[in-house]
């Protein structure tokens, strides 16, 4: 599904628009300038989502869009040439989204046993990422056998549900296992800071990069913690296109760097 050599950014605006579309709409902007690939945002009803004593029901009903908002992003993001998708929430979202065509689905770590919303997104027999927070190795294997049967593209995202992550708790040797073990795309869900944790990754194999994603010194967004602006989103780009460089090709032999080291060799003994 994914480009091995060439991995695919998500910037994860997620709700760091506040509830602002005009903010959205910079966001997508500011995306675009970093070079990711794609920007996902959340796309849900938050009745559906919390309970109303929940500590974070303000916080999610004040950055709810409603379903036209997303239509607006949509259509701003094919003018712009940056790939548009979104996590859903809920079953209604679920159909919104799929109305929009969006090419992919995102399923949080949450919801990776949520099987009443992933039958609704199965149905779209659209390509599904999934992040695995949190998620026992049993879980995981129940979905990507779920997702194998009904012939579903799936990517799946390690992450570690700490916000913000540090950089040595980051088991990226998880990576090399799933890697090991599935036979689909392997990605990275990062909630570090740093751009070292996707670098490392990339070179042991994921093809899919999500960080999540705030605006120029936006310091008061929901997600601001775990956010990179479009400045370290580039340098990270950057980061992991000269690593794809330092990793280089396979090849044995006489290489057309080591030619002048060829007065060395020693002669082959009969």
């Amino acid at each position: 599904m994914f480009n091995k050599n060439n991995p695919f950014f998500i910037a994860e605006a997620g709700i760091n628009h506040g509830g602002s579309l005009k903010k959205a709409l910079k966001l997508v902007d500011a995306a675009k300038r970093a070079g990711a690939n794609a920007i996902k945002f959340q796309t849900y009803k938050t009745e559906k989502r919390v309970k109303k004593d929940s500590p974070i029901f303000d916080i999610l009903k004040k950055c709810e869009f409603e379903f036209k908002d997303f239509k607006i992003i949509n259509d701003y993001c094919k003018k712009k040439r940056i790939v548009f998708f979104s996590t859903p929430f809920d079953i209604e979202s679920v159909e919104f989204l799929n109305s929009l065509y969006v090419p992919l689905f995102k399923v949080a770590s949450f919801d990776i046993e949520n099987y009443e919303l992933l039958d609704a997104i199965i149905k779209t027999k659209k390509p599904i990422i999934y992040s695995t927070g949190m998620a026992k190795l049993k879980s995981i294997k129940k979905l990507y056998q779920i997702l194998n049967k009904k012939r579903i593209n799936q990517c799946i995202l390690h992450c570690i549900s700490s916000y913000p992550n540090k950089e040595e708790t980051s088991y990226l040797n998880n990576i090399n296992f799933l890697s090991q073990n599935f036979k689909c795309d392997i990605g990275l869900s990062d909630h570090s800071t740093s751009i070292k944790v996707p670098t490392y990754a990339y070179l042991m194999g994921a093809t899919v990069i999500e960080k999540h994603f705030k605006l120029l010194n936006d310091k008061k967004c929901v997600d601001a913690p775990v956010s990179i602006d479009e400045i370290t989103f580039k340098n990270m780009i950057k980061e992991i296109a000269h690593a794809r460089k330092i990793k280089g090709i396979i090849n044995f032999g006489i290489k057309k760097e080591e030619k002048n080291a060829k007065i060395f060799l020693r002669k082959k003994i009969i």
